[in-house]
């Protein structure tokens, strides 16, 4: 019996990924859950083989959830299924512990492959994000001015793109302002920008925000 736990705020999109695995999966039982609290709760009381994970959530981030997720169940796998492209999203959550990280869009097929290759011990990245990987370890390609960025500063300009107040970020994210407001500090000088309006406009411009 293989366990999976479906993390995803659409009710839709959970009941399709159930019959995705029910279909191609032998003996598997899927769990759900549509925010950060609830994933924290399956995952503290029942028994996982694996957990798919979606990065946008209500309340805290997929990226914030995975830390929680591997600090409760170190070798828990986790694979990340994003709307997002993976130049943005997937570095970041394989170096936060994400096994693999797959976009939304692709083949029921590959999912499957994904998470055959997840459950034997492995990663999974496409096969062109991986050439990718590649480039960037030989020093080929130049990378983006955000992956400079700490997680918490990540997941800041992310809520500095979608337009919240310093003072909303702070309650979000259970920071104080003067906290928030060194982190943005912190993120201009890593990013070479001077303004809040230039971090809106390169949140925006790499497609960080919904």
């Amino acid at each position: 019996m293989i366990r999976v736990l479906i993390v995803d705020d659409h009710a839709i999109l959970r009941r399709g990924l159930k019959e995705i695995l029910a279909r191609d999966l032998d003996g598997v039982v899927c769990g759900e859950a549509e925010n950060a609290a609830e994933v924290l709760t399956q995952v503290q009381n029942n028994v996982w083989d694996l957990v798919i994970l979606d990065i946008t959530l209500p309340g805290r981030s997929g990226l914030e959830v995975l830390g929680e997720v591997r600090r409760l169940r170190p070798k828990l796998p986790v694979l990340v299924l994003s709307m997002h492209a993976e130049d943005q999203y997937a570095r970041r959550m394989l170096k936060a512990g994400a096994s693999g990280y797959l976009r939304k869009e692709s083949a029921p097929d590959e999912l499957i492959a994904a998470i055959r290759k997840v459950l034997a011990g492995g990663r999974y990245v496409s096969p062109t994000f991986a050439d990718k990987l590649v480039l960037d370890l030989c020093g080929d390609a130049e990378r983006p001015a955000h992956e400079r960025l700490s997680q918490r500063e990540f997941e800041i300009l992310r809520l500095i793109g979608s337009g919240r107040q310093v003072s909303q970020i702070a309650e979000t994210l259970h920071l104080s302002v003067t906290t928030v407001s060194t982190y943005r500090a912190r993120i201009l000088e890593k990013m070479n920008l001077t303004t809040t309006a230039e971090l809106v406009r390169y949140a925006v411009r790499n497609n960080l925000v919904e």
